[in-house]
């Protein structure tokens, strides 16, 4: 029986159910839950076993049976760890099936099975009593329900269920304490990520529509490796703020909190971001402490551990605002049981100002105006990288004529805008959805404002159910009506005109895979009947590029275990692998290499040319080859990105955005995630070229995708 899988198509342009092997989805899950990055924290799994530790011997001396309730136990280690230190009976629940399956071998292998029970539930379906899950409630809570937000894996509610209906009163809880940081920041490299900056195009300035500026934006943490953002791109405003704790040793609510910190700025600035991190404190006494703060923050940035699955957040205030140097400020955040969200209040006030109201909870940010929808957080970096901007702008100087009728193939990009901004005679803009439409019509009334606008109202009415945008130059006109895809659009949607510069970021967001911007070339052919012969296509071409690298850290999400703390956990090892050989193993995984630190152990190299002047091939294109070792240290994988060529002279990189160092060091694109295959075991290289990463790559019109395989030959 096939199944449908999600998945990006690049000849389709959209993200589309693939039909693929029932067991699909099942492999899918368990060969990206990195499981490994878990195991291999060592600082993380020493500090609970310290922490379960006391906590047994608390109970204990009481007097007490010690019976354990470990939610969400995953391979079970921490209710072996709970056994090992004394527990009479541990019952760990584990609601995704697979995983507690993996949990009962690994159990039973470790001669555990006579004192943990798993149960495969959701723990708020956990039952005690005589005819219950558990037989028994618990004395003692053991749980790893935590996110990088820390609360948005439902630890709050499956807290207050627990200690509702599982637990004895008192207990202990292992972790006892949560404790969550904050701190204001000016950054303009981290508010580029929520605001579109003004941009100048040929003396001309484009502003972000005001829509935008007032809105607050989405309502989703910004999660991110916050040891690879400089110090230096930031300036605190204000203390390292506790903002609140939960102790789980008690009742919790999941019910929606407010905190607030007053504090004095320490400088003057302009307040935009939220940096926020948080403890685990292991025992009642804080001795025993589990810290997700950044690197920076350590005396040595290598004395801190590393830390995948719990990151650090950056939350974006809903408006910037200037502050000044000792000025008195009060920062709050509100939860509710899933997440968080922070607002800013100044109590400075002129003389004759009313006096200020009690600190009220800053409401839920909602996007009201479309960009924060449209465009990711990367993606608003990208639109506002000055440098990339103006690689564009050069590419259409050379290429723009006064007759210039220009059609863009890209979601949300502002090319369109430009290129009415300098003087094409028309320009269409294919858009694959309404609300990205609108937007790009937003930003273009910036440019037009004051301008010959007589045929806005007829346009108007026209552009009620199109996709397709156009802009003339010195003025503003609303759609056609049109509401079609590439494939389908004809000449009489650009009024019979043919089409003499077709241009493209190319970006597209449905796009995983740095190959999926391929979905440019399959809009180029099906537009292939609006371009004029001497056409240009911008970008001219693209290329895929590799280099095998040594990662810092990020192979232990890959990695076996084999051992963790003393536990045989191979098992789990086992049910990942046949999942990853069921596809995942042969193919790449997005990743933002600027959060993950790795050096090249060979030189990068082109392995695939693109020709966008050319319509796509109905056969493959293939190619093989290797790349020799020039570098001592362990090879990983491979990391793989597209370049684009816009023109013959300007080429814009969406991997390496510089040379690589003498040691390898690589600086990478923040605006794109790129590929990375790992190898299947790791490789020690001497660098001495006699050993090399051979590669095999191909491209597969019909399929729009890549298939590629990596290896090591070695004389």
């Amino acid at each position: 029986m096939a199944a449908f899988c999600g998945g990006s198509v690049p000849s389709a342009g959209a993200s589309e159910r693939v039909e693929e092997s029932e067991e699909c989805d099942y492999h899918q899950e368990i060969a990206r839950s990195c499981y490994a990055d878990m195991l291999h924290d060592h600082d993380r799994n020493k500090k609970y076993y310290e922490g379960i530790r006391a906590a047994v011997a608390r109970v204990k001396a009481r007097g007490e049976r010690v019976v354990v309730l470990d939610i969400g136990t995953g391979t079970g280690l921490l209710s072996m760890m709970a056994v090992t230190a004394g527990a009479d009976f541990c019952y760990a629940v584990e609601v995704f099936k697979p995983t507690a399956e993996a949990a009962r071998r690994i159990v039973q292998k470790n001669g555990f099975s006579e004192k943990i029970k798993i149960i495969n539930k959701h723990s708020t379906d956990v039952t005690a009593g005589a005819d219950g899950d558990m037989q028994e409630k618990a004395n003692v809570v053991i749980t790893e329900l935590f996110d990088t937000e820390l609360i948005g894996e439902g630890a709050l509610p499956s807290y207050e269920h627990a200690h509702r209906n599982l637990l004895q009163e008192p207990c202990e809880a292992v972790p006892h304490r949560a404790t969550v940081y904050a701190q204001l920041v000016e950054s303009p490299l981290l508010w580029s990520w929520a605001q579109l900056r003004p941009v100048e195009v040929e003396g001309a300035r484009l502003a972000a529509p005001p829509a935008v500026g007032r809105c607050a934006g989405v309502h989703s943490v910004c999660d991110i490796q916050l040891s690879q953002v400089s110090p230096h791109s930031f300036t605190p405003l204000g203390p390292l703020c506790t903002m609140f704790s939960v102790d789980f040793s008690k009742p919790v609510s999941s019910a929606p909190q407010s905190h607030t910190s007053r504090f004095v700025a320490r400088c003057g600035g302009r307040a935009q971001v939220v940096l926020s991190w948080w403890d685990l404190d292991m025992d009642p006494g804080g001795s025993v402490v589990c810290s997700m703060a950044p690197s920076w923050t350590y005396p040595e940035a290598r004395m801190a551990p590393w830390r995948d699955h719990w990151m650090q957040s950056v939350y974006f205030l809903p408006a910037e605002s200037g502050v000044a140097e000792s000025e008195e400020l009060s920062l709050t955040v509100r939860r509710d049981d899933y997440s968080l969200w922070y607002g800013l209040r100044r109590h400075s006030q002129q003389a004759d100002a009313p006096p200020p109201l009690a600190d009220a909870p800053p409401p839920r940010p909602c996007c009201t105006c479309q960009a924060h929808l449209v465009w990711t957080r990367p993606r608003f970096g990208e639109l506002n990288d000055r440098r990339r901007t103006e690689s564009y702008v050069s590419a259409l100087r050379s290429v723009l004529k006064e007759d210039s009728v220009c059609l863009g193939v890209s979601d949300g990009s502002l090319l369109p805008v430009f290129a009415h901004m300098m003087g094409a005679k028309k320009v269409y803009a294919l858009e694959n959805s309404r609300m990205s439409k609108q937007l790009i019509e937003q930003v273009n009334e910036q440019r037009s404002f004051g301008s010959n606008n007589n045929n806005n109202n007829n346009s108007s009415r026209d552009a009620a159910h199109s996709h397709l945008q156009v802009l003339e130059a010195n003025s503003m006109e609303g759609g056609v009506e049109l509401e079609v895809r590439a494939e389908q659009l004809s000449s009489g949607g650009l009024a019979g005109k043919q089409v003499s510069v077709l241009m493209g970021e190319p970006y597209f967001s449905t796009s995983l895979l740095p190959w999926h911007s391929l979905t440019f070339w399959y809009r180029r052919t099906a537009l292939a009947g609006l371009l004029r012969p001497d056409a240009t296509v911008l970008p001219r071409a693209a290329a895929l590029h590799v280099v095998a690298v040594e990662f810092q850290d990020l192979w232990k999400i890959r990695a076996p275990c084999g051992t963790c703390e003393g536990f045989d956990v191979s098992a789990m090892d086992e049910m990942v692998q046949r999942s990853l050989d069921f596809r995942e193993s042969r193919e790449a995984e997005p990743h933002p290499l600027w959060e993950y630190p790795c050096r090249a152990v060979t030189r990068s190299a082109q392995v695939m040319a693109f020709d966008f002047t050319q319509l796509v091939p109905q056969r493959p294109i293939s190619s093989r080859g290797s790349l020799p070792f020039v570098r001592k240290g362990r090879c990983h994988g491979v990391a793989l990105w597209m370049e684009y060529h816009l023109t013959a002279d300007i080429t814009v990189s969406a991997g390496l955005i510089g040379p690589v160092g003498e040691q390898g060091e690589c600086q990478w694109s923040r605006h794109r995630k790129q590929g990375v295959y790992f190898l299947r075991s790791p490789w020690e290289t001497s660098g001495d070229g006699r050993a090399a990463v051979t590669y095999s790559v191909t491209f597969e019109p019909a399929l729009g995708d890549v298939k590629m395989d990596f290896g090591v030959a070695s004389p």
